[in-house]
């Protein structure tokens, strides 16, 4: 018998409200000039916003009318004050850019299981998906910012089971924790139902017993600070690069979008239970400097030759097979990067 546990946080947590701002400005500047090279950082606290990173673009946009719009969409209301501290893209980094190399040295990683209809792992989908649920009630009197964890148990005989489910939400100081649980369990049990699983679960919510003050006013945000909620919840290694605000030219991004494609391609083709693919970089080369696969908990390196003949793995070989010119980065920018079937990286 094992225990495995994944969260999730929602749209309204102050992290993923500095993510949905940076790559809003992203797909601003891309829609206004596609060539743009975009890395930008997000930090929020309060009604202050700070933006700092690096933009070359021709595109001419309304920044603070930018942040708005995301702020919109996550339906923060409060007046936010910005400050702009985003300059060009350093000289030094655009050289090795500018011929097809990568912006930076890194190590990225694919994975794919047969856990769930998306090949995620399962406690991490349980998890997004309740949130995914929760805002669409569109309760009025709940609040934006959201966290959910699952623990899921794996039986000797191979049975699986929800062990415990925990969701906590920002509400209206006029509820009550029953008044909150009578909102939120429901959820928890549509999720369970919807992935075929027992609905006598052990039931958290909102554990501190209040949760009035939440976004920014609770606790600061920094773009980038959930990449195992962007990813596998866990359940496959991270290169430990965010995603968030960086353009397609950035391996970070790039090259982890192509892993997870690699990895859900060979777990559907070839009958796998588990793939990771890792990628490498060196900033200024265009090949990645090492390909690895493993397959089942093997190392297999006739299939990382194999990936490597097969695919183009530059940066711009990336960004032309799987479409990214063509991406609004702002749609996965919350509730995982690989939990939307709909992205040119997820259609295997």
């Amino acid at each position: 018998m094992r225990f495995f546990t994944s969260e999730q946080v929602a749209c309204g947590h102050p992290d993923k409200v500095c993510d949905r701002i940076a790559d809003t400005l992203l797909d601003a500047y891309r829609n206004g000039d596609p060539n743009s090279r975009v890395a930008i950082e997000v930090l929020m606290k309060n009604d202050l916003v700070v933006l700092a990173g690096e933009v070359t673009s021709a595109a001419l946009i309304d920044v603070e009318a930018t942040v708005r719009k995301a702020l919109d969409y996550v339906g923060l209301t409060d007046k936010y004050t910005v400050q702009n501290h985003i300059f060009k893209q350093s000289p030094d980094i655009a050289m090795g850019v500018d011929t097809g190399g990568a912006g930076d040295q890194g190590i990225m990683f694919g994975f794919a299981c047969d856990e769930t209809p998306e090949c995620l792992p399962l406690a991490y989908m349980l998890a997004t998906s309740a949130l995914k649920k929760l805002r669409a009630l569109h309760h009025p009197l709940l609040g934006a910012d959201a966290k959910s964890q699952v623990t899921v148990k794996y039986d000797d005989n191979g049975s699986v089971s929800i062990n415990t489910f925990l969701l906590s939400t920002q509400h209206s100081d006029s509820l009550t924790l029953e008044d909150v649980r009578e909102i939120v369990e429901p959820v928890m049990k549509a999720t369970a139902k919807e992935y075929g699983l027992n609905e006598d679960f052990k039931v958290l919510v909102n554990p501190t017993g209040r949760f009035v003050i939440g976004g920014s006013f609770g606790d600061a945000g920094v773009t980038g600070r959930k990449i195992i909620c962007d990813t596998y919840g866990g359940g496959g290694r991270h290169g430990g690069g965010a995603f968030s605000g960086k353009d397609a030219t950035k391996v970070d991004r790039t090259a982890a979008y192509m892993a997870r494609y690699m990895a859900k391609s060979l777990l559907k083709q070839r009958g796998f239970h588990t793939v990771e693919v890792q990628l490498a970089y060196v900033i200024g080369l265009a090949d990645p400097c090492s390909v690895a696969v493993m397959a089942d908990g093997e190392w297999r390196n006739d299939i990382a030759e194999e990936l490597r003949s097969t695919y183009d793995l530059t940066p711009r070989g990336i960004i032309s097979f799987l479409h990214l010119d063509e991406v609004r980065f702002s749609d996965v920018s919350s509730y995982g990067h690989f939990t939307n079937q709909n992205m040119p990286w997820e259609k295997v």
